[in-house]
């Protein structure tokens, strides 16, 4: 077999999560890190098929955790992005690079903050140091897109919230220089007013 039919065999055995298919690869010297044309390694495409069993198998392995594909996706930014907290806790004691960008210049907090994720948040805050007043490539920090990019319902009231409580800066305006306050009154967001002027807005 080819170094390039390893490499395959391997990728699709992450992705139906054939735990012994991925064994014999490695046993057989597949680059642990290789990856497809969207440069995808196979611990990208197990977690973005949740394939728990062969992430943890991976790690285990000494697989890159933080290496990006071309959309920047990676395990912990799969976890982040789409509200998977099975595979935010088997990546989180793997010590991730916590800095690592997403395709808009957010850190894993930012698009969770922004999509409602509330328990995520409340993991990412309780368990590692990440930044919550990260600034992205269009000049929102994680409480801005809490606030602005959703419906300003319960479960974004939660994550306004928990990043108050955690350290969020309430004074931090977007690039047109608006505060959250101004932000979260123009869209009628009286809750989220209300924990703003609470923490000091």
């Amino acid at each position: 077999m080819s170094a390039n039919e390893l490499v395959t065999e391997f990728l699709l055995a992450a992705e139906q999560g054939n735990i012994n298919a991925l064994k014999a690869c490695l046993d057989k010297g597949v680059d642990i890190n290789a990856t497809n044309r969207q440069k995808r390694t196979a611990i990208i495409i197990a977690s973005l098929n949740k394939q728990y069993a062969c992430v943890e198998h991976l790690i285990a392995a000494g697989a890159d955790i933080d290496k990006q594909d071309n959309t920047c996706f990676n395990p912990f930014l799969i976890s982040c992005l789409t509200n998977d907290l099975t595979l935010l806790r088997i990546v989180l004691p793997a010590g991730p690079d916590l800095e690592r960008l997403t395709r808009f210049g957010g850190v894993g907090i930012t698009p969770a903050s922004e999509k409602g994720h509330v328990e995520i948040v409340r993991e990412l805050l309780a368990l590692t140091d990440i930044n919550v007043n990260h600034t992205n490539f269009v000049g929102w920090t994680p409480l801005l897109e809490a606030i602005v990019l959703n419906d300003g319902g319960a479960k974004q009231q939660e994550i306004v919230k928990l990043l108050l409580d955690n350290g969020a800066n309430p004074h931090m305006t977007d690039k047109y220089g608006k505060a959250p306050l101004e932000l979260a009154r123009e869209k009628g967001f009286h809750e989220i007013a209300e924990l703003l002027l609470a923490a000091g807005a």
